[in-house]
């Protein structure tokens, strides 16, 4: 098997922002469940569920290049930005709910 060559600057860049969202969005989603628990109110419950969307976006991209020399990862690098996309509909969903 061949050794993965190094990370460019852009790629080191890369793969410590997506652990840095992964990290943040991680603990967010935690808190965030902690505090539905709680309250029990529907948008909170909105707001964790789109945080742990960005969390599964930031460790698909931090993964993405150890797995692209072991799979194929085209799939999840052109599918993992409709995370984000989900995630934001949600943080809108539970804003506009009463």
């Amino acid at each position: 098997m061949a050794v993965p060559a190094p990370l460019s600057l852009g790629g080191d860049l890369e793969a410590v922002a997506s652990l840095t969202i992964f990290v943040l969005a991680s603990v967010l989603a935690a808190l965030s469940g902690l505090a539905w628990r709680r309250e029990r109110d529907t948008r909170i419950l909105y707001v964790t569920i789109a945080y742990a969307f960005f969390a599964l976006r930031g460790v698909f991209v931090f993964v993405e290049v150890p797995l692209a020399h072991l799979l194929n990862t085209e799939l999840l690098e052109h599918g993992s930005p409709f995370l984000v996309v989900i995630a934001l509909l949600l943080f809108f969903v539970a804003l506009s709910r009463r």
